[in-house]
């Protein structure tokens, strides 16, 4: 079990680390949600207001991946000890799951604010927010939480497992425990390709996240919208 200073270690390590990469990272997701949408990215905003949605991204950044890193830790302080070694992947895919489910409480509403105003920088976010609460209600902000979870849990179980095996694998090469920076670059690798296979879902929960009130997309099934990519942007269109 963790105590005390362990919690608010993943707490405080977790959160700083998730804003950071936010932040840090935020106008290529702006370039990536314009790619993804339906109207196009040209028309989405191209290169223009590469930071627009911001502030959502910079209140929501924290609280996410606090949530996410303590869930993460927790899960594996509780099962970890329960297991023998070679099950140790199926605590971290656990862990990273259950991770998710948890963060996507927050990470949902920052998403469909921030994607919206990504998709449309002449509104800014704060008439984002104000437009979607005074059209769909506080559930307006939960759209695509199915979707997300969908693409979330996928991406867990294959980034956070292989994570853990390279930093085994790496420290076991060594013979000593993996530096931070060594740690990073496994991350960074496991990310990279859990993002690749993930790439398709990701589309879909964009889409939905984007689509007007009431219309097919934003009923939020992801098959469909797929099937519909497919048929009529094949691969290029999920990727």
């Amino acid at each position: 079990m963790m105590d005390g200073r362990e919690f608010v270690a993943s707490l405080v390590a977790g959160g700083m680390a998730g804003m950071c990469v936010d932040l840090t990272l935020f106008p290529l997701d702006t370039i990536k949600t314009r790619l993804q949408s339906q109207q196009g990215f040209y028309t989405a905003g191209g290169f223009r207001g590469i930071y627009a949605g911001v502030p959502s991204a910079a209140i929501g950044s924290f609280p996410n991946a606090a949530l996410f890193f303590v869930t993460y830790e927790c899960t594996k302080s509780v099962l970890g000890p329960r297991v023998s070694t070679n099950k140790a992947p199926f605590v971290h895919m656990i862990a990273a799951s259950l991770g998710e489910m948890v963060a996507c409480l927050i990470r949902v509403p920052t998403e469909v604010v921030k994607q919206r105003a990504q998709a449309c920088p002449s509104m800014g976010t704060y008439k984002v927010f104000i437009d979607t609460i005074r059209q769909e209600g506080i559930l307006g902000l939960y759209r695509g939480f199915g979707s997300t979870i969908k693409r979330e849990i996928p991406f867990a179980l294959i980034q956070f497992p292989l994570w853990e095996f390279l930093k085994a694998l790496w420290s076991w090469k060594q013979n000593h425990a993996v530096d931070s920076w060594q740690s990073a670059v496994c991350g960074a690798f496991a990310g990279a390709f859990a993002a690749a296979v993930t790439t398709p879902l990701d589309v879909a929960k964009t889409r939905i996240m984007l689509a007007k009130t009431g219309t097919t997309v934003a009923s939020g099934k992801v098959l469909p919208i797929l099937t519909n990519i497919w048929k009529t942007q094949g691969i290029p269109g999920q990727m």
